[in-house]
């Protein structure tokens, strides 16, 4: 499965950003062993579902810490027997793309 999320506390730190807690998010999910992708919204891991959502509720608890609520956008693709769709949805959208 793929899950696509994002995760933030509801208020900002002393600089007025949430960079920080998200960072302690982005940094279990490096850490997790994952195949993943994080750009500028969300962050997007690839697994079997116990090990995805033990991530993502790990990033929550880790957000959490900075703060005494916490939003989360999680968005999932549950394609069972399928792997390496983290790149293989882009490869075959190139493909199509290339086609024009």
């Amino acid at each position: 499965m793929l899950i696509a999320f994002s995760v933030s506390p509801s208020v900002a730190d002393e600089q007025g950003g949430v960079t920080g807690a998200v960072a302690d998010a982005v940094r279990i999910v490096r850490e997790s062993g994952l195949p993943h992708r994080t750009d500028a919204m969300f962050t997007t891991i690839e697994g079997e579902w116990d090990e995805c959502m033990a991530v993502v509720k790990a990033c929550v608890d880790a957000v959490a810490a900075h703060g005494p609520r916490v939003g989360l956008v999680l968005k999932a693709d549950i394609r069972p027997g399928r792997t390496g769709e983290l790149d293989g949805k882009l490869e075959r959208l190139e493909k199509v793309l290339a086609e024009d």
